[in-house]
Order: C-alpha cells, then sequence, then structure tokens
C-alpha cells in the first residue's frame, strides 16, 4: 500500500500483472471460509455435462447451414477439422484442470501465467462465451419449441416470441415487431433456479436429458444410415463457385470455422473442477471423453444428413427434421425435435453453470462484488450469482434476436482457448517441477497448434465481430480499472 497524500489513507498500489502461484490458487480456494463447494461429480457426471454444453445447436442446425452454403457433404470434414483444433486445446485445458483444480477455467490459469489483467481480459471475455452463449441457444431453444406447439395446433402470440430488436418481418406487418421472447427467457430462469438448488440435482437432470438426446441422436444415425443414397456425396466436395469460402476446399476450411462454434461446451467441465470428487483424474477424463464422443457424433450425423437428401435442402431451421422426413417416416421427424430441445436444453445448463464458476473465482480474487463468491449455506452453490446471472442472461435472450447475439460468442471463445495453450507453455517452461497429474502429449507442438488454430479462425471472423470485441473490452477494461484493479485480494 501508498500514502495517499491528500487524505493521509492508505491507496492501493496497482500491479496491473501480479500473478499468483499454483500453490497459493490451490490453498486460497480450499482455505475459504463458510465452506467450499461440494463435491458432487464423479468422471460420468463431467463427461455428461461436457456433452451436454457440445451437442446443440451446432449438430441440429449448423450441419444443414455449412452443408448448403459452403462445404456440401464436405461438412463431415469440416466437423473433424473443428474438432482436431478442439483436441488441441483441449489436452491443454486438461493439464491444467488437473494442475490447478479450481473453478475458475481459464481465467484462474491466466492469472498463474500472464498475470491479473490478463486473466480479467479472459474472464470479461468468457462472459461473452457462457452468458450470450446461453442466450444465443436459448433463443435457438424457444424456436424449437414454438415449431412443437404450433404442431400441435398452439400458436402462441408473435409478439411474445420474439425479440424487440428483431426486424418487423420476423413476426408479421400487422405485428409490427416484437415485443420479447418470452420461451427463451423462461427456459433461462427456471435452468438458473434448478442450477441455484444445488450441483448434485442438476448433475442428475443433465445426466437424464443428456442420455435422452444421445438415444435421438444415436437414433437418427442407425435409422438413417439405411436411407443414404451415395449419389448426394459425389462430388463430396463440390466445386468451388470462384469465391473464396463458397464450395471447394476453402469451403471446407470456412465450414469448420462455422461449426467451431459447435464444440462450445466441451471447456465447461474445468469450471466443475472444484465440485468433482477426484479432479486430477476425472476432469480430464471429462473434457476429453466428451469431446472424443461429439466429434464421432456430430461426423455420423452430418454423414447421414447429406446423404438421405441433396446437401441443396438442408439450408433450413430445421435440417436433420428434414432429412428424416425424406425417409417416409414422419415419427422421426418428431423424434428429432425432441432431440433438439433437449440437447439445446443442456447446452444452456452448461453455459449458465459455467459462467457463476468463473464469476465465483474472479469475486474470490475481489475483481468482481463479493456477492458473486457467495454460497449458499445448504445448496453449497453460487446461489445469488446464478439467479443475477440468469435474469440478465434472460433478458438479453427476451430482447436480442440469434443473429445478434452469436456473433460475439465465437471470438471471445477463441481468445480464451489461445491463452489457455499459451498458459501450458508457460508454466511447463517456469514451473517445469509442478507435479502435473495429467501432462498434454505433444510439448510444444501442441498447444502451438492450438494457438495457432485459435487465431487462424479468429483472423476469419468479419470486422463488425472486432469492432464489437473492442467495444466490448474497453468497457470491462473500465470496469476493472475503476473497481477491480482497486479491489483485488493482492492489494
Amino acid at each position: 500500500m501508498v500514502q495517499d497524500t491528500t487524505t493521509g489513507a492508505s491507496a492501493p498500489t496497482r500491479n496491473f500483472f501480479a500473478r499468483k502461484s499454483v500453490d497459493e490458487i490451490i490453498a486460497e480456494n480450499h482455505l475459504e471460509e463458510g465452506g467450499n463447494f461440494a463435491r458432487a461429480l464423479g468422471p460420468v457426471s463431467l463427461t455428461a455435462l461436457g456433452i451436454g454444453g457440445i451437442i446443440g445447436a451446432g449438430i441440429f442446425v449448423l450441419t444443414g447451414t455449412v452443408a448448403a452454403k459452403f462445404a456440401g457433404p464436405g461438412v463431415v470434414i469440416s466437423f473433424a477439422l473443428a474438432g482436431l483444433v478442439c483436441a488441441f486445446v483441449a489436452l491443454c485445458y486438461s493439464e491444467l484442470a488437473a494442475l490447478i483444480p479450481v473453478s475458475g477455467s481459464a481465467y484462474t490459469y491466466t492469472y498463474a501465467t500472464l498475470g491479473e489483467i490478463f486473466a480479467w481480459i479472459i474472464g470479461w471475455d468468457l462472459v461473452l462465451e457462457y452468458g450470450l452463449g446461453a442466450a444465443t441457444v436459448a433463443v435457438g431453444w424457444a424456436g424449437y419449441f414454438n415449431r412443437v406447439l404450433h404442431g400441435i395446433g398452439i400458436d402462441l402470440p408473435p409478439q411474445w416470441t420474439t425479440a424487440y430488436f428483431s426486424e418487423a418481418g420476423h413476426v408479421g406487418a400487422a405485428a409490427g415487431h416484437g415485443f420479447f421472447n418470452l420461451p427463451a427467457a423462461l427456459v433461462i430462469l427456471a435452468l438458473s433456479l434448478l442450477l441455484a438448488r444445488g450441483t448434485h440435482e442438476s448433475s442428475m437432470f443433465n445426466n437424464f436429458i443428456v442420455f435422452v438426446k444421445l438415444g435421438v441422436v444415436l437414433i437418427v444415425i442407425f435409422f438413417g444410415v439405411s436411407y443414404i443414397d451415395t449419389a448426394h456425396w459425389t462430388p463430396f466436395v463440390p466445386e468451388n463457385t470462384g469465391e473464396f469460402g463458397h464450395f471447394g476446399w476453402s469451403g471446407v476450411l470456412r465450414g469448420a470455422s462455422v461449426v467451431f462454434f459447435s464444440y462450445i461446451g466441451f471447456d465447461a467441465v474445468s469450471t466443475a473442477a472444484q465440485e468433482a470428487k477426484l479432479p486430477q483424474r476425472d476432469v480430464p477424463i471429462g473434457i476429453i471423453g466428451s469431446l472424443a464422443i461429439c466429434t464421432v457424433l456430430f461426423v455420423g450425423v452430418a454423414g447421414v444428413a447429406t446423404g438421405v437428401v441433396s446437401y441443396t435442402a438442408l439450408n433450413v431451421p430445421d435440417p436433420i427434421a428434414v432429412a428424416m422426413d425424406a425417409t417416409g417416416a414422419s415419427w422421426m421427424a418428431w423424434t428429432v425435435k425432441i432431440g433438439a430441445l433437449a440437447g439445446l436444453t443442456t447446452v444452456i445448463l452448461a453455459l449458465l453453470f459455467g459462467q457463476t464458476r468463473v464469476f465465483y473465482s474472479m469475486a474470490h480474487d475481489g475483481m468482481l462484488p463479493p456477492v458473486f463468491a457467495r454460497l449458499h449455506p445448504v445448496y453449497k452453490t453460487p446461489a445469488i450469482s446464478q439467479i443475477v446471472v440468469g435474469v440478465l442472461v434472460a433478458i438479453a435472450a427476451g430482447l436480442f434476436p440469434i443473429e445478434i447475439l452469436d456473433e460475439m460468442v465465437s471470438i471471445g471463445t477463441l481468445s480464451a482457448f489461445a491463452l489457455v495453450c499459451g498458459a501450458v507453455l508457460y508454466l511447463r517452461r517456469k514451473n517445469p517441477e509442478l507435479h502435473r497429474p495429467f501432462r498434454a502429449p505433444g510439448i510444444p507442438w501442441v498447444p502451438f497448434c492450438g494457438i495457432f488454430s485459435c487465431l487462424a479462425l479468429m483472423g476469419a471472423l468479419p470486422i463488425e465481430t472486432w469492432i464489437r470485441l473492442f467495444v466490448w473490452m474497453a468497457a470491462g477494461l473500465a470496469l476493472y480499472y475503476f473497481y477491480g484493479s482497486l479491489r483485488t485480494r493482492r492489494r
């Protein structure tokens, strides 16, 4: 501390690059007054949490979009490439989650390596991934929910199913513009209450829903494979139209950058490290296991969808249902819709879970108000934080359309992933003596590949996304400068 000459009081010093040691991070989180999280999650629940966070809008929506617009049947390769990029990152996440088994994910890992201000930047980026990601998926969930209601003869008023900032045409000329997407907001609030109630209860719910949607995905693959017409796969990579990213191999690469959004969610497993029974063993299993399972399923569904119908017919909101309709089995379309609702529900659950755990760590360090680090005395969850975050995310889901929300999610995630890979390299060099229960193979090439891949995908994003990111980061840095940097525990 330094002396404030105008008041005589002690004024906090600022060290924007202060770092925490790994031992310090672990000690603080285990000795926190008022108790700690309940350790209720084993490897099965953690793998289910990862699968719940991954299988959702990507497999049920983006498969058709990418096939029809960019890659054709080559969307299968796009999913494989995106999965490979995530595999580099997943190995790095696994090493750090086992080494630093606390709830802060990339935020905490960056605090131990690059320092406080970079930790804040990543924490602020993760709000884009988890908070806006949950809002984005909730809007997609509402779209499927409304189609299911329509199928049984129920149509909600369009003003209450369309975001306020959507274009007027989304709800019809007579209605003007939407007022609030009520189903999207309500599903956020319901899942927030479930998460506040307890990790064990929400984990049981998540496991059940993951079981349902895995069953639906496997039915699609094994039922649909007998209806594949290989003529639909010829050519497997359609000829480029003359514009980069529109079919050809450039289209496959662009498709990989688009379907990358499908894989967002496996890193939420790392935020559950403080609630894992044996985090050094179980968290790497959850991260790597969920990513491997989902990559295989993504490739399988993409292959079936483009084999059953022409890829040109898949540019619709429910492409997998369209593919199943083409089999002549009408019951399959309903099965897919139910699976989509289940899939999107668990994605929202995983993202809301991850958001509050990152906020918990940031508040634990003093960079956010202490209410975000307060655990419920009975449920052992950050219940107040969960409700506050849930309300804010519900408002965003109700007011903004999906095309505005989803533009910000990928860039925040990619920047966090790149720094996670960098953190592994730093700690291997700076603290080689640390006991690492899980060691990422191929050092330094795996982290280098992860960093390069993430930066390449970020570079492919449009300039508008970068401008929005700079505005978002400016707001975050102002909050850090005037609040977080003055109250952090390291002062």
